[in-house]
């Protein structure tokens, strides 16, 4: 008889999930809603959960008035994003299968409340005041581009960032608004801390001259086609869009970039839009070119066989892969168990390739959710052996004015102020002339509450944003519509 060998103990042990949707019928709104209309991705527009009006109808007394209260001083004092979440998403939330190992339904009022201000999903779709910092809630140097994607418009919603690639954001409106957004300058509506940017230019004219940049642009080869996001544009025009990119005879990769898959699949799995990818795909490998769609999913919970469905529709509609793009939050999925659990449910359930985690960006009121590069390279670290390689995603740290890097590839770092600092190998679009963007350090500041005490004293001393930069910023926001019209 073979020998049996001792069961090794490893730090994580790894067990294959079945995905299940969960029961929607079991929130008080949404008891008599039938498989064919939760199914309708009309459906799931419509019922979006837009405001506390509408969480209380679905709700009903599950939670507590001071949850509800929470979250309105929330959304008048720190949300960046206005109040946006769709069935498939509330539904992910307090999922009862798969959380509570009875199974069991936490009892409504104090109970439930206490397992929906600890579910991942709600505390970065629908946050509160209670979980922002006090102490620091923003960094001294967040801002609202934090990645000053605006200021590298080449044309209007065109980021040219990096020398063969560009980002084409073509609608500003999402199914869902996520609290971390980075790109809350411009996405979903304005809130009462955040009035936000506004394309100018007609779709026609801004889609014109994104086509005129890139065919008279070359060094171009990769185009993420994003937003916002691509599933709120009706699939004609999107299209039409992408037909066009498939014209220009530089563009080698194009990525699709599509929270909806894993908030409304609903849409990917519509006929119209499947039968449409299909056709772009098919033209896309006729011409050599590469499609791909790229999502943003961030807890395992979220990973249900809607989810699936609608991944295995687009590949075997004919896109190169879908790839999952997440971002590091604390509360969310800051542990290896929560990113191996993730990353796992998607590989081997879901057919998503784990790509990209993100640090989370230094925008306002973000700090809660941040982690230190520290911290993200240990669990960069702890995660490696488990996954496949190519299925192993890398944690980046997106750098202002630089763009991604792996948290190891940091040139120095200084610990105790949470300043590191970083080099780069090429230009950006607005730093043809700049002959020290090469050899010019960049920097990226941890959260100063992850710092140990004495780092903590010198931000409190030192913390507050010099005059001038603060009116720069100031400046360069008030100016950004200028510098549109005549981009145009």
């Amino acid at each position: 008889m073979p020998v049996m060998e001792p069961k090794i103990e490893q730090p994580y042990a790894y067990m294959r999930h079945e995905l299940v949707e969960p029961d929607w019928t079991r929130l008080p709104g949404w008891r008599h809603i039938t498989a064919t209309e939760w199914a309708s991705a009309q459906w799931q527009r419509v019922n979006c959960i837009k405001n506390i009006k509408g969480l209380r109808a679905l709700m009903g007394d599950l939670l507590t008035d001071a949850f509800y209260a929470d979250l309105e001083r929330d959304q008048a004092e720190r949300a960046t994003m206005s109040m946006l979440v769709t069935p498939q998403m509330m539904n992910t939330m307090v999922p009862v299968t798969g959380v509570y190992d009875d199974g069991v339904m936490p009892a409504a009022g104090q109970e439930y409340t206490r397992a929906f201000y600890a579910d991942p999903v709600r505390r970065y779709m629908l946050p509160v005041f209670s979980d922002r910092r006090v102490d620091w809630p923003s960094h001294p140097y967040s801002t609202r581009d934090s990645l000053h994607e605006h200021d590298m418009w080449v044309a209007e919603g065109l980021t040219h960032r990096y020398p063969t690639k560009v980002l084409a954001e073509l609608l500003s409106t999402c199914p869902q608004y996520c609290g971390h957004c980075t790109r809350m300058d411009l996405v979903g509506n304005s809130t009462p801390v955040i009035p936000k940017l506004k394309f100018d230019l007609k779709p026609v004219d801004r889609y014109d001259a994104m086509m005129a940049y890139l065919r008279a642009t070359p060094a171009v080869r990769d185009v993420v086609v994003s937003g916002g996001d691509v599933a709120n544009m009706p699939w004609k025009n999107l299209e039409a869009f992408l037909d066009r990119l498939l014209e220009i005879d530089n563009i080698r990769d194009i990525r699709l970039a599509t929270k909806a898959l894993m908030g409304l699949p609903q849409h990917w799995l519509a006929e119209d839009v499947v039968d449409g990818v299909g056709r772009v795909a098919a033209k896309a490998r006729e011409r050599g070119v590469s499609l791909a769609i790229h999502t943003h999913v961030n807890s395992a919970q979220s990973v249900t066989p809607a989810v699936a469905a609608a991944a295995r529709a687009m590949l075997d509609a004919g896109v190169r892969d879908v790839r999952n793009q997440g971002v590091l939050m604390r509360g969310v999925n800051d542990s290896v168990k929560q990113l191996l659990d993730l990353c796992f449910a998607l590989q081997d359930e879901a057919w998503i390739t784990p790509y990209y985690f993100y640090m989370c960006d230094m925008i306002p009121f973000a700090e809660h959710w941040r982690l230190s590069l520290a911290e993200a390279q240990r669990l960069q670290h702890d995660i490696m052996g488990y996954l496949p390689g190519f299925a192993t995603p890398r944690i980046l740290c997106d750098v202002p004015f630089v763009g991604k890097r792996w948290v190891h590839q940091v040139d120095t770092y200084d610990t105790e102020l949470g300043m590191s600092f970083w080099r780069k190998n090429y230009r950006t679009s607005i730093e043809a002339a700049d002959t020290e963007a090469l050899s010019r350090e960049f920097v990226y500041y941890d959260p100063i509450y992850t710092l140990p005490e004495s780092g903590q004293a010198w931000w409190r001393e030192h913390g507050e944003v010099d005059a001038a930069h603060a009116a720069a910023e100031v400046s360069a926001a008030a100016s950004r519509e200028a510098s549109i019209a005549q981009l145009a």
